[in-house]
């Protein structure tokens, strides 16, 4: 082999491998405890067992791809308020920045359910 070819392979290879160890690449940019809590809700709903504990962290990892922290705990936070009673609480379902963040993050999860169940 020609020492320019291998050379030329070699360096493709090193400069590929951080792809392999984190396919998502974004999940870094995300707090551990939010793709902990994230992993065990999801195991809640699919089971605890290995094929979900993978199944929930490729998940969390598309979602992280897709979007950006700072959009995923602004969905998050309209979700969570959206579920407290009072007069307050209906500009947490129905005002149009809460609309779109759901919907964005509606959008991330569809796509994680594709690539990932």
């Amino acid at each position: 082999m020609d020492r320019n070819v291998g050379f030329s392979i070699l360096s493709l290879l090193l400069a590929s491998t951080p792809v392999f160890a984190n396919p998502a690449g974004a999940a870094g940019d995300y707090p551990t405890a939010t793709i902990v809590d994230y992993v065990l809700g999801c195991m809640q709903t699919n089971g605890r067992t290995r094929q979900a504990l993978e199944s929930c962290s490729c998940s969390i990892d598309v979602i992280a791809s897709i979007l950006p922290y700072d959009h995923y705990e602004r969905a998050e936070t309209f979700k969570s308020m959206s579920l407290t009673t009072g007069e307050n609480a209906g500009l947490f379902r129905e005002s149009a920045p809460a609309k779109a963040a759901r919907t964005e993050l509606k959008r991330a999860q569809a796509e994680a359910d594709v690539r990932c169940f």
